[in-house]
């Protein structure tokens, strides 16, 4: 059982790096593709934002799919859709060919093969006590794909242009495909008397919990997004040399390995909700501190490392306290519920961002609503409790 299951928490650390350490690099290719065809920033921001929005949409009708029918099918199928859109985004001359490939291809392709679906196998493959942490482990190898990928990008920018460049990832992320040999995930058999899926949507939408956790969520996926698609250029706007944007990226993504592993530790011990509530409040003093002092290479590395540590480790303990407290038959469904707030976030902070710059010409505004959001996030994640549902608890005594 347990070569069963560190297979499987190999096979979806492998996909999770390839398929956010690829995404991780998208904000690289604002200015070169912005430049290339006279777009203002708001057109490369609006097609990255429509990706958050797709992937959001799409999530949990694929994370359905794969509790019901296993995942294998389900990140193949992205996988696929995913390589597609980033070949066709390299072929991209127009804002409309830009948003389908770059917003709704890859926005699909994500669905299918990033965290939702992928810790639904993971939660489903481990032991109780052991989830926080396994969660944790895929999630940092999800992390680190961020910090070896990102490096390379601007140097494939460089050697063959950005067209190539993204041809080149494309065969990168086809790789996916192979790797799903590697998760061995079965549907869990469906016993008389269990759940069917509307009574599981319906006892999640009456729990406050759930709720309480998606709009929490909602607030980081509109500050990572806005971070990692506007920071590069926001640096520049500082009269640092772009290096220092990717080399920032680059720290968010070597720091996110720690900071997820130690979020999915912690969770193990701790309530996640309350680590939630103090995970939103020190993003709210990083960012604080960032705007407060002179913009340099040094304070702008220490803001990549602080906010790296903050960056995905939400992801464990979100995904950990909907499985405690609805169990993981329904996980990955569940979990894509949460994550599609996590994506309207998204798509309001990458668009709103180019929206605002091209409007006033600097990026004042949402820097400020990122810190307003953080200390929202921190109060409705206070009141979450861990406890299961009534159903569960049922379930554990007759045991």
């Amino acid at each position: 059982m347990w070569r069963t299951s560190g297979w499987i928490l190999v096979g979806s650390a492998l996909i999770l790096a390839l398929s956010l350490g690829v995404r991780h690099g998208f904000g690289l290719f604002l200015s070169p593709m912005s430049t290339e065809f006279g777009w203002g920033r708001e057109t490369f921001a609006f097609a990255i934002a429509l990706q958050n929005l797709i992937w959001g949409l799409a999530q949990p009708f694929t994370g359905a799919l794969a509790d019901r029918f296993g995942a294998a099918r389900t990140v193949m199928v992205g996988g696929v859709l995913y390589a597609l859109g980033l070949v066709c985004m390299g072929l991209s001359d127009s804002a409309m060919s830009l948003s389908l490939s770059a917003g709704l291809l890859i926005g699909i392709g994500l669905s299918g093969t990033s965290f939702s679906v992928i810790l639904g196998v993971v939660g489903r493959a481990v032991a109780p006590e052991k989830r926080s942490m396994a969660m944790g482990i895929a999630s940092a190898a999800g992390s680190f794909g961020q910090f070896a990928m990102l490096p390379g990008t601007p140097g494939l920018i460089g050697w063959l242009g950005w067209s190539a460049a993204l041809l080149v990832l494309g065969l990168l992320v086809a790789l996916i495909v192979p790797l799903v040999t590697l998760i061995k995930d079965r549907p869990l058999p469906v016993l008389a008397g269990q759940q069917t899926l509307l009574e599981a949507l319906r006892e999640a939408c009456s729990h406050s919990g759930f709720w309480l956790l998606a709009f929490g969520f909602f607030v980081c996926g509109f500050q990572v997004v806005f971070i990692g698609v506007h920071l590069p250029a926001y640096l520049v706007d500082q009269h640092l040399p772009a290096t220092v944007g990717t080399t920032v990226l680059a720290l968010i993504g070597l720091f996110n390995i720690f900071g997820t592993y130690t979020a999915g530790w912690l969770g193990g011990r701790m309530s996640k909700p309350r680590l939630l509530t103090a995970l939103y409040l020190l993003r709210a003093v990083v960012i604080v501190l960032f705007l407060w002092a002179p913009v340099t290479q040094m304070s702008a590395y220490l803001f990549g490392m602080a906010m790296g540590f903050l960056w995905l480790s939400t992801v464990p303990l979100t995904n950990g306290t909907v499985a405690t407290l609805f169990g993981v038959r329904n996980l990955s469904m569940l979990g894509g519920i949460v994550f599609l707030f996590h994506q309207v976030g998204s798509f309001l902070g990458g668009w709103l961002g180019g929206v605002v710059y091209d409007r006033t010409g600097n990026y004042d505004l949402i820097w400020q609503v990122a810190v307003v959001l953080s200390v929202l996030a921190a109060a409705l994640n206070w009141p979450v409790r861990e406890r299961p549902v009534a159903r569960l608890q049922a379930h554990m005594e007759a045991v």
